[in-house]
């Protein structure tokens, strides 16, 4: 005889079912969800094509025997593969905006997403200012600045052509091609000649700054995206060191570059003990993102 199909479920409860599902493997998260019940929330949400905040309001809608299937077999998936869930779903939410996600970049995650949004940036960004996102990626966060300030023309560039794929389809996804332009290249390489008319007034980065001890000690999750995007040599500042010596060519006069460093605090403070940063408030803390005006970069 088949089996009696399961009863109707509703999203809160295939929620916990799957949370619980979750919790009892060891998953790391820390991928667009901090924990297993985020993460239930996102693949349940998933299936009745809602943003996982959108999900909260429709906790008492009952599923079809379909969509729990689906969303049991994403679980099943996330704890056999140990991938990242955005990957699995091929979409990630920052800030409450969705984005097109695939293994050819890492998942769009940056404490600098909190800062754009918050409109702690404002202040370096003009009318018809010009940002640049170094180390775009997906192309997150410079989609995020344009979303936030719709009147600034934004660059962004990255060494990955796979990664600028995926960008190019968040750009258009967003509506925003008009803004954002896409640059290909080797960090500064990517960038015509700086002269007086093509300054930045806001540089935005989130560069690979993973120390190689770290890099060794990753969970699965993390191994499961392009090393190219994490690792930053032995320190985790083999990037930054080139960022910064040339940040100043390509910085408006009272232009800023705002980096983020994750947990390698001790390590740029070694580096660059002669630089006056400011470090920024997010929600991970004061040591995670740091900004450097231009002026005490000559």
């Amino acid at each position: 005889m088949d089996p009696e199909p399961q009863q109707s479920l509703t999203v809160n409860q295939c929620i916990d079912q799957i949370a619980q599902k979750l919790e009892a493997a060891t998953l790391h998260y820390g991928h667009g969800a901090i924990d297993a019940h985020s993460e239930a929330l996102w693949i349940v949400s998933k299936q009745l094509n809602l943003s996982p905040t959108e999900a909260l309001d429709h906790l008492e809608v009952s599923l079809t025997s379909e969509q729990l299937l689906t969303a049991l077999a994403v679980a099943d998936e996330r704890i056999s593969t140990r991938k990242p869930l955005a990957y699995i779903l091929g979409e990630a939410w920052l800030m409450g905006v969705p984005f097109f996600c695939s293994e050819q970049s890492i998942v769009p995650r940056s404490w600098i997403a909190e800062l754009i949004v918050d409109g702690s940036l404002e202040p370096w960004l003009p009318a018809d200012g010009k940002a640049l996102d170094l180390c775009t990626g997906n192309g997150s966060l410079a989609i995020l600045l344009a979303l936030s300030c719709p009147d600034i023309h934004v660059s962004a560039c990255d060494i990955s052509m796979p990664a600028l794929s995926v960008a190019a389809r968040n750009v258009d996804r967003h509506g925003l091609n008009s803004q954002v332009e896409l640059l290909s290249g080797d960090l500064w390489n990517a960038l015509p000649e700086p002269n007086e008319e093509n300054l930045f007034d806001l540089i935005i980065c989130n560069p690979p700054y993973v120390n190689a001890n770290s890099m060794n000690t990753l969970p699965a999750e993390y191994h499961a995206e392009p090393a190219l995007a994490l690792a930053g040599g032995d320190d985790g500042m083999d990037l930054i060191r080139r960022i910064i010596a040339l940040a100043p060519d390509y910085l408006s006069e009272r232009g800023a570059i705002l980096i983020e460093i994750g947990n390698e605090y001790e390590n740029f403070k070694r580096a660059f003990p002669q630089i006056p940063a400011i470090w920024m408030e997010v929600s991970a803390g004061e040591e995670q993102v740091l900004l450097i005006q231009a002026e005490d970069l000559h």
